[in-house]
């Protein structure tokens, strides 16, 4: 009833195959090539809003150091004639001292200016009106205020204001200390950064108030961008955050990474533009692709010349079969050689042993000290026993979070999947003391999670950390021993009740 399809068909039908078999695996690898590029720029603007958040951060912690010795002298010498003017040298110290200050400025409880840190003092001069010192005379609070960038009435600069209260010895409003920062001094960090020629970068504060944004203009200082979608983006992530958003300064779709600043109601903000992005792999996708279609096409042509040699059609499906197996072989290499833990994001042991070596042998040449958090999930397998598996590996995935979190400040630090629940920190150039602090950051961090455990005496999820450093010595030492006392120390705070962090009594103090 039904003839067997024709040689012709069937080698029609297989050339057709081939040629969408190409096509197909080019255009994988093409959306493959581009998911890698946009993950490998996720990673740069994320670094990038690091090293802005840590370079914000210090300069504003610089200025609010100078402010606090400032409102102490003032509240205990007083405003006097001789304390004025030892205050102006001090104040002018302080500027000499921290090039990033523009000025140095005290005001008295009317906004009228006492003390700055010029040699000209300005005539005249009160700033009762300035949203700093309203915020000070009507807010009881001691401590630092980031105020909305205001021009200098001296100099004409857009500067961003730092400024701290001070009492009189009954605790009312005596006056407020003020730190002026250029928003050109962010500009000139901001301009060596490379973003491409349509990357973004800009300082915000919490309150949505743009404070320096590149590219630069002075009618973007100031800005409310509480309507955007960065400030809606950070407000739903949270702290960290990533998202592709179109800029409502010139409707660029970039690739934004923000980061609050630990210390400051501000955060940073790095975008790169989608476009940039990919304009590389756009153009190699096109030449490539190309080249995919005009051998495709060329395989149709052929086999349809060719169509009564069938010997061409076996030695075709032989050679589809090497490239499958090449490309799964490739896979499983790449597979292999990965360097992440797939639960938690955090590095696996293959890349904890490396960096452990190559860390090992730096601390070695540089006689320097070589600290290891070894930690440990206290009562997992109860854990596991009551609530399942599944939330046995969302607990360690949070967990994972945290510690990358906390434990991630410094470039050279690495935070590893050790094996199971065991996990570890290894820290470079850092004594026992400093890995005791982390470690116990790191404790304190996880029992906040209130991640809920029937299983132990505290009711929560806890870590029980060991603690150990040493300074290695050609022929003496091996990372194993560091490895191995980290461990003992580890045990130590299990068999201590757990909950707690256990330096090594043999660790070494830098």
């Amino acid at each position: 009833m039904f003839r067997r399809p024709s040689i012709t068909y069937r080698t029609v039908a297989f050339v057709a195959m081939v040629c969408l078999g190409l096509l197909a695996i080019d255009g994988w690898n093409s959306w493959q090539s581009r998911t890698e590029q946009l993950h490998q720029m996720n990673v740069a603007a994320s670094n990038l809003a690091r090293a802005m958040a840590q370079q914000a951060d210090d300069t504003l912690k610089a200025a609010d150091s100078a402010l606090v010795g400032i409102v102490e002298r003032v509240e205990h010498d007083g405003t006097g004639p001789a304390a004025v003017e030892r205050l102006r040298k001090v104040l002018a110290a302080q500027v000499d001292e921290f090039p990033h200050l523009n000025g140095l400025h005290i005001y008295d409880q009317d906004g009228n200016w006492v003390a700055n840190s010029r040699r000209i003092p300005p005539q005249n001069l009160n700033n009762a009106n300035r949203e700093y010192f309203i915020f000070h005379r009507t807010n009881e609070e001691r401590g630092p205020h980031i105020g909305i960038p205001v021009k200098s009435r001296t100099s004409g600069e857009l500067l961003v204001p730092v400024s701290r209260r001070i009492n009189h010895p009954d605790g009312s409003f005596a006056g407020v200390a003020l730190a002026t920062i250029d928003v050109d001094f962010f500009m000139k960090f901001y301009d060596s950064l490379d973003i491409g020629e349509a990357g973004a970068v800009g300082l915000v504060l919490d309150n949505g108030t743009m404070m320096a944004r590149r590219p630069y203009s002075p009618d973007v200082v100031g800005r409310d961008m509480r309507e955007t979608g960065l400030f809606r983006a950070y407000v739903e992530q949270g702290a960290v955050g990533t998202a592709y958003i179109r800029s409502a300064q010139d409707g660029t779709m970039r690739l934004n990474s923000f980061r609050r600043l630990e210390n400051y109601p501000l955060f940073v903000s790095a975008a790169l533009s989608k476009d940039e992005i990919l304009a590389n792999w756009w153009r190699e996708t096109i030449w490539h692709s190309v080249g995919v279609l005009l051998l495709a096409l060329v395989v149709g042509f052929v086999g349809w010349r060719l169509v009564k040699q069938f010997q061409l059609q076996v030695q075709t499906e032989d050679k589809l079969r090497q490239a499958r197996d090449a490309l799964e072989s490739l896979n499983k290499t790449l597979n292999t050689l990965a360097m992440e833990d797939g639960l938690t994001g955090l590095a696996n042991r293959r890349q904890f042993d490396v960096t452990l070596d190559n860390e090992f042998g730096r601390a070695m040449r540089n006689a320097s000290t070589l600290a290891l958090i070894m930690m440990d999930v206290d009562c997992f397998k109860q854990y596991n026993d009551i609530y399942g598996h599944a939330a046995g590996d969302e607990c360690l995935q949070t967990i994972g979070r945290t510690i990358a979190r906390v434990a991630g400040r410094r470039p050279g630090d690495l935070a590893a999947r050790y094996g199971g629940e065991e996990l570890a920190v290894l820290l470079p150039n850092t004594d026992v003391a400093g890995a005791v602090i982390l470690a116990e950051r790191i404790r304190s961090a996880v029992r906040d999670l209130k991640i809920v455990h029937a299983g132990t005496a505290d009711g929560f999820v806890t870590l029980s950390a060991g603690v150990d450093a040493l300074q290695p010595m050609p022929g003496a030492t091996q990372p194993k021993e560091l490895i191995r006392a980290a461990d003992q120390a580890l045990y130590a705070a299990k068999a201590g009740g757990r909950n707690r962090v256990c330096p090594s009594p043999k660790a070494v103090p830098a």
